[in-house]
C-alpha cells in the first residue's frame, strides 16, 4: 500500500493545489491529512472544498477544532475593532467570519484520530500526538520513546510542528509530514510524505514542492484582516 500524507495547510490554497498536483504523479492509493486545514491564511473555504473533492482522509487539527466551535462575529463588532486586534490570533476573526456553515460542520465532524490497517501494519494518524491534539512531537528521542510506550500501532503519523521528519524509536515508526501551507523547516517550499508499506517494511520519503508564493503574498497584502507579518514567515519558512 502506498499513500501520501499532507498536513497543516492553514488556508493556503496555492500551496495545496501544487502539492496535490505533485502527489498525482506518485501513484498513491489515497491521501491522508494530519489536520489544520484552516487558520492564518486567506482561503479556508477553498482549501476545505478541495480536500473534500479529493476525498482526503483528514483528522481534526487544533485550528479546525477551534473554528468548528467558535461563533461567527457580527460585522458591527468587527468594524469596531482595530486592525491589530482583527489580525491577531492566527487570523481568527477573518477565518471564523468566512467559513460557511457547511464547511464548519465538516470541520466539526473530523475525527481526532484515524487508525488504518495497511498490509498487516497498524497506522495511527493524529494532529499533535496520540495523547493530545496540540502536543508538539518534535524529533526528540526521549519524548518519542515515552509516546511509543503508550500506543499499540506500528506507525504514528503526526503534524502540528510544521517540521517534517522520519525516525524509528522503540520499533515504532514516527512520521511528521511537515506543512503544506505554512512551513517551518527553513524555506518556503511545501512538504509532504509518501509512505510505501509492503511485506512488513515501511519506506518513507519527504518531498518539497514549490508553489506561487507571490499569489498568497498579494492576497495577504490585499486583505486587511490578515497580518502582513505572515509574509516573512512564509518566505523564510519559520
Amino acid at each position: 500500500m502506498r499513500f501520501a500524507v499532507i498536513g497543516d495547510i492553514h488556508s493556503n490554497i496555492d500551496a495545496l493545489k501544487n502539492v496535490l498536483k505533485d502527489i498525482n504523479t506518485k501513484n498513491v492509493d489515497f491521501i491522508a491529512s494530519t489536520g489544520d486545514l484552516v487558520g492564518y491564511l486567506p482561503f479556508p473555504n477553498e482549501v476545505i472544498q478541495l480536500i473534500r473533492k479529493h476525498g482526503v482522509l483528514a483528522v481534526q487539527g487544533n485550528h479546525d477544532k477551534h473554528f468548528a466551535a467558535v461563533q461567527k462575529m457580527e460585522d458591527a463588532k468587527i468594524n469596531s475593532l482595530s486592525d491589530e486586534m482583527i489580525q491577531s490570533n492566527a487570523s481568527a476573526i477573518f477565518t471564523s467570519k468566512m467559513i460557511t456553515d457547511d464547511n464548519r460542520r465538516f470541520l466539526e465532524n473530523l475525527p481526532e484520530k484515524l487508525i488504518l490497517e495497511c498490509n498487516g501494519l497498524k497506522v495511527l494518524v493524529v494532529h499533535g500526538s496520540p495523547r493530545k491534539i496540540d502536543e508538539y512531537l518534535y524529533e526528540n528521542q526521549a519524548l518519542l520513546s515515552e509516546v511509543a510506550e503508550t500506543v499499540q500501532e506500528d506507525i504514528i503519523i503526526c503534524g502540528h510542528t510544521h517540521i517534517p521528519y522520519i525516525t524509528k524509536v522503540n520499533n515504532k515508526q514516527f512520521i511528521n509530514a511537515g506543512s503544506v501551507g505554512k512551513p517551518k523547516h527553513g524555506n518556503s517550499q511545501s512538504t509532504y510524505v509518501i509512505i510505501d508499506i509492503a511485506n512488513g517494511m515501511v519506506n518513507c520519503e519527504i518531498f518539497e514542492v514549490n508553489y506561487n508564493l507571490e499569489n498568497i503574498v498579494n492576497a495577504i497584502k490585499e486583505n486587511r484582516m490578515i497580518s502582513n507579518q505572515l509574509i516573512s514567515m512564509l518566505e523564510q519558512g519559520n
